[in-house]
């Protein structure tokens, strides 16, 4: 059982599949990152200075009544929130994490796609039913037999 373990996981697609996961998780931190810390400050500001991280709605006031300041107060007072900013955070890093992996299924599909052969030339002879020897299209009789072509 341990050898055919070991066969499996040295398998090419075992360890690609681990590759492509350490590297979208790596990948998916950069995205994060780039939502919360360089797309949604500027689009704050130009909604009216709206913080998205700080988007939150109260359901159960904590120990300490509302209204709170952030957050983390929130939550530190121990208030039931429901983070609307947070969740609109993680679409848009899905959305650009589901278009980057487009792009990229995209351009592996256009490489792995097969090469398309040219169409064949239309024929400008055609042979002779008698003797077999290429005559033009538009020959109405054979030069080499003279038999009529109808």
């Amino acid at each position: 059982m341990v050898n055919e373990f070991k066969t499996f996981v040295m398998r090419g697609n075992v360890i690609d599949m681990a590759v492509g996961i350490i590297i979208g998780g790596a990948f998916t931190k950069i995205v994060n990152s780039m939502v919360a810390d360089i797309m949604m400050p500027p689009l704050g500001l130009l909604l009216g200075k709206v913080d998205f991280s700080n988007w939150f709605i109260v359901l159960k006031q904590g120990s300490q009544e509302g209204p709170y300041a952030s957050l983390s107060a929130a939550q530190a007072a121990g208030a039931t929130t429901l983070n609307v900013g947070t969740f609109l955070n993680a679409v848009i890093s899905f959305i650009i994490v589901a278009f980057c992996i487009f792009l990229l299924i995209k351009v592996i599909n256009k490489v792995n796609a097969p090469k398309k052969e040219a169409a064949p030339a239309t024929p400008t002879t055609k042979k002779c039913p008698f003797c077999c020897s290429e005559i033009a299209l538009e020959a109405t009789r054979c030069p080499h037999c003279t038999s009529e072509i109808k």
